[in-house]
């Protein structure tokens, strides 16, 4: 199988764990040829990470019509950015790659949606759907019936229980534990370490063990 065509879009922390991801998926067999990264920082552009070189900008993206995408750029100061970068490029779903770690646990009743990515030790259980453009650091754990919509970021460590509906862009810190049948509001922040027990509304940051709302 020729190797697919890729490029990371962001030059952020997450874009260099990504690297690593791609190299660790193409050890058994090269699945990805990674083109280089694109990021809107010009101090970037002409440097390389973890030795991959970054071309441009991410509006150059259309520009490389054969190459697959993947959205790196994660904040919780800001948890749609992803989104909104995903928006103003108004790239087809097509041209997004879904990159999954060799590590990573997706049975055959859960579904992901493209642009996604899931590190090392991601765990879904059963009848887990992840929307796109997902980012799942190393050890998240999905349980079943989980529904995780677009934009959704997980830091490492962070447990799920079942039944629980995390709305677009929302942003959960290393270590967050959800109990079962929550609601996490579209573009939330939820704090490292945080046991929420009660559902967070849209645009609210809640913190704290157990989790409340911060003013």
């Amino acid at each position: 199988m020729t190797p697919a065509p890729l490029l990371i879009l962001g030059g952020g922390g997450l874009a260099r764990e990504t690297i690593e991801l791609v190299r660790a998926a193409n050890r058994p067999a090269p699945v990805w040829d990674l083109l280089g990264v694109l990021d809107d920082d010009p101090r970037l552009h002409g440097r390389a990470l973890l030795g991959v070189p970054v071309l441009g900008s991410t509006e150059d993206a259309g520009g490389h019509a054969n190459a697959l995408v993947c959205a790196c750029v994660a904040s919780p100061g800001d948890p749609l950015r992803r989104l909104r970068l995903v928006e103003r490029l108004d790239l087809p779903a097509e041209r997004y790659a879904t990159l999954i770690h060799p590590a990573a646990v997706v049975p055959d009743s859960g579904t992901i949606g493209p642009g996604s990515v899931l590190h090392a030790g991601t765990v879904l259980t059963a009848d887990v759907r992840v929307g796109a453009h997902v980012s799942c650091m190393p050890a998240v754990v999905l349980t079943h019936d989980d529904v995780i919509e677009d934009g959704v970021t997980f830091g490492a460590g962070v447990l799920v229980a079942g039944g629980v509906t995390i709305e677009r862009g929302a942003y959960l810190g290393s270590g967050a534990r959800l109990r079962e049948g929550l609601t996490i509001g579209s573009g939330a922040v939820v704090g490292m370490g945080a046991v929420v027990t009660r559902s967070v509304g849209a645009g609210e940051v809640w913190a704290g063990v157990p989790a409340r709302p911060l003013g």
